[in-house]
């Protein structure tokens, strides 16, 4: 049953999490699905572990959108990939988000704010074209996974962001659940993975790492940086601005 606007509040993630706390990670997506019906998305990477969750999601509902953030600066491995993933699970309803023309020209118009300002590069071509995907939305689906680390280590399977609701089906597994998945359904990984790509953003911003290292360790390596910003808290009703935070 679909929950209304009214219903839209912290204490609908408090409920719906301790309800779903420990429940298996399809349990997570059919209560997601049961909830929002067709104002659910699933906001996918196409990266090295985005298999799983993508697999997951189609078994129940493979006409849910799925938007995919195509920043301009991926792997032209990933682009292959989201296309070879989506036909191979029956994925009907692939969306790819871009940043808009105008906000290039004038936030980035020789496309090397990445050199300088890398958040305010991932603002410009993640968080704003996905905040105003989702503004059709009041639920989505992420793949993050408390293994990761850092500010993850402490994730719910719901929370609160802004005015919509998040389910994260898959933080109470581990890499040999992710890995125990793959094998059983026989899902083609990331190409990038094979050359030590573990974690696979956009090609500037992510390297290869050793095998002693973080998962996320390539991922903006160097630097103190750790997240792109689409899972950044807002406050109910806060918009991304292109030019700078939110």
């Amino acid at each position: 049953m679909a929950y209304d606007a009214v219903e839209q509040s912290p204490s609908l993630a408090v409920r719906l999490d301790a309800e779903l706390r420990h429940a298996d990670p399809r349990a997570v997506i059919e209560a997601a699905v049961d909830a929002y019906g067709d104002k659910l998305a699933l906001v996918s990477s196409f990266g090295a572990e985005s298999a799983v969750l993508l697999d997951l999601a189609a078994k129940v509902k493979p006409d849910i959108p799925v938007l995919f953030l195509d920043t301009g600066m991926l792997f032209g491995q990933t682009l292959d990939y989201r296309k070879i993933l989506a036909a191979r699970l029956g994925l009907t309803d692939v969306r790819d988000l871009r940043p808009h023309y105008q906000d290039l020209a004038t936030t980035d118009p020789e496309a090397k704010l990445w050199q300088t300002d890398t958040d305010a590069c991932c603002n410009l071509r993640k968080v704003v074209p996905l905040d105003q995907a989702l503004a059709d939305f009041d639920g989505w689906i992420t793949g993050r996974k408390r293994f990761h680390g850092g500010a993850r280590l402490s994730l719910p399977v719901v929370e609160q962001s802004g005015r919509h609701l998040k389910f994260n089906p898959l933080v109470n597994w581990t890499k040999a659940d992710l890995d125990a998945y793959v094998a059983e359904h026989d899902l083609p990984p990331h190409p990038l993975v094979a050359h030590g790509y573990p974690s696979v953003g956009c090609w500037p911003c992510t390297k290869p790492v050793e095998d002693s290292e973080d998962v996320r360790a390539g991922r903006w390596a160097g630097s103190q940086k750790t997240e792109c910003g689409i899972h950044v808290a807002r406050a109910p009703g806060a918009v991304a601005n292109p030019g700078g935070d939110i």
